[in-house]
C-alpha cells in the first residue's frame, strides 16, 4: 500500500486478533494519544500492528523460507541463510503476496510502463506524469485520489460504473441519517451488503454451504466498491466508466491502450486489478507439494481446521476465502481463523499423546515373554 493510503475496513473491524483481547486498536490508540476513528491511515495501522507483535510474540525470527517439503514425518524448511531444520506442521499466512491480477493485455509489458498497485510504497515519484489507472475498487480508486494529489495527470479506466459504499463527507443531512442507519444495521466487520454481511460472520456455516452457493456469495460480497469517504478526493481524477480496454502497446517511452471506443496514451499504467489466488505462485513451495495439494480454481480445498489436502498444512488469510468466504480476506477473519486452526493442532497432539499413554499402559499389562 502506498504512503497517505487508509484501510477500508471500520475501526471495529481493524482490532489484530489476540486469545485475551488485552491489545485491541482502542489499547493502542490510548496509549499513544491517536484519536479514534476511521478511517485509518496505514502509518498509523502498521504501528499498531509493531506495538501488538512486540507484546504478543516478542520472538520473531524474521530469516526468509526459501523453500517448504513435505517428509515423510512432517515437513523440512530451508532458509535463505541455507539453515534447514523440520516441522511438524506449516501454516501459510503469507496475505496476498505474489497473487497480483493483471489482465492478459499487460502481461509481458515492462515495468517502466505497467505496474500494479501492489508495487507502490510511494505515488509521489509520478508528478508530472500522466497515468491511467485501471479499476474500480478500492486500491484502483485510492491509488488514482494519490496519484492527483501528488501531481499527477489521472484518469481511471474501468468497465462499470463506480460503486460508492457507505457515505461521503457531502452528503446532506437527510442523506447521512440515513447512511447513519445503514451504519447500524452492518455487522461488525462490514464485510458484504446487508443481510448478507451477518452471514460473512459464520465462516463455519458459509463452509457447510454448496460449493456454487457459496461462490455466489462470496463473490456478491467482495464485489468491488471504494469508500464514500474517498468520493470528495475525485474533483482532479478523470473517469471513464464502462470502457473495455482491448489491447496494451508500448510505443517508445509511453504506452497507448487501446479501449472499446478510442486510443489513449499514457506515461504509465497502474493495474488496480486485484488478486487472484494461485497455489502455484507460492515460491516457495516446492513443485511436488503445492501440486499434491487439492485446489479449486487455484485456491486450496480446506476442512475444519483450515487443514488442506496435505494433513498438517494449513492455509490462513485470502486462500482460506473459496473455503471460508469472504471474512477470511480481511482483519476481522483473524478470530475465527487463529482459534479453528490452534483447535486443530491441540487436537492431533491430544490424540498422539492419548494414543501413547494407550500404548505404554497396554505395555504394562503384557505378560513378559
Amino acid at each position: 500500500m502506498p504512503k497517505g493510503m487508509r484501510l477500508r475496513s471500520p475501526w471495529r473491524a481493524t482490532h489484530i486478533s489476540d486469545p485475551n483481547g488485552a491489545l485491541p486498536l482502542d489499547a493502542y490508540a490510548i496509549e499513544h494519544n491517536t484519536a479514534a476513528g476511521e478511517p485509518l491511515a496505514l502509518d498509523s495501522f502498521v504501528a499498531y500492528g509493531t506495538w501488538f507483535q512486540q507484546r504478543a510474540v516478542p520472538d520473531v525470527d524474521r530469516r526468509t523460507v526459501r523453500l517448504v517439503e513435505a517428509t515423510g514425518y512432517g515437513f523440512q524448511l530451508t532458509l535463505t541463510d541455507g539453515e534447514i531444520f523440520a516441522v511438524d506442521r506449516v501454516v501459510i499466512a503469507t496475505g496476498l503476496a505474489g497473487q497480483d491480477f493483471r489482465p492478459p493485455a499487460f502481461r509481458g509489458l515492462p515495468a517502466a510502463l505497467v505496474t500494479h498497485t501492489c508495487e507502490h510504497a510511494d505515488l509521489a515519484p509520478f508528478r508530472g506524469k500522466h497515468v491511467a489507472v485501471v479499476g474500480r475498487g478500492q486500491s484502483a480508486c485510492e491509488s488514482a485520489a494519490l496519484l492527483a494529489e501528488a501531481g499527477a495527470e489521472v484518469e481511471l479506466i474501468c468497465r462499470d460504473e463506480i460503486r460508492w459504499l457507505g457515505a461521503t463527507a457531502n452528503e446532506a443531512h437527510p442523506q447521512k441519517s440515513a447512511a447513519s442507519l445503514r451504519e447500524t444495521l452492518l455487522a461488525p466487520s462490514a464485510v458484504g451488503p446487508f443481510p448478507l454481511d451477518w452471514l460473512v460472520e459464520l465462516p463455519a456455516i458459509v463452509q457447510r454451504m454448496p460449493s456454487e452457493l457459496r461462490d455466489w456469495f462470496t463473490k456478491r460480497c467482495l464485489k468491488a466498491g471504494a469508500a464514500g469517504w474517498l468520493k470528495p478526493r475525485f474533483d482532479a481524477v478523470e473517469c471513464h466508466p464502462g470502457r473495455a480496454i482491448v489491447a496494451a502497446r508500448a510505443i517508445g517511452h509511453r504506452i497507448a491502450l487501446d479501449l472499446d471506443n478510442a486510443s489513449r496514451t499514457f506515461d504509465h499504467v497502474v493495474l488496480g486489478t486485484g488478486y487472484q489466488v494461485d497455489v502455484s505462485r507460492i515460491r516457495f513451495l516446492s513443485p511436488q507439494l503445492a501440486g499434491s495439494i487439492a485446489c479449486a480454481d487455484g485456491s486450496p480445498l480446506l476442512r475444519s481446521g483450515f487443514e488442506s489436502s496435505v494433513p498438517k498444512l494449513h492455509f490462513a488469510g485470502s486462500y482460506a476465502v473459496k473455503s471460508f468466504g469472504p471474512l477470511m480476506r480481511f482483519i476481522a477473519g483473524a478470530p475465527y481463523t487463529a482459534r479453528a486452526i490452534t483447535t486443530a493442532a491441540l487436537a492431533r497432539r491430544a490424540r498422539h499423546a492419548a494414543a501413547e499413554f494407550s500404548g505404554a499402559f497396554a505395555a504394562t499389562l503384557s505378560p513378559p515373554r
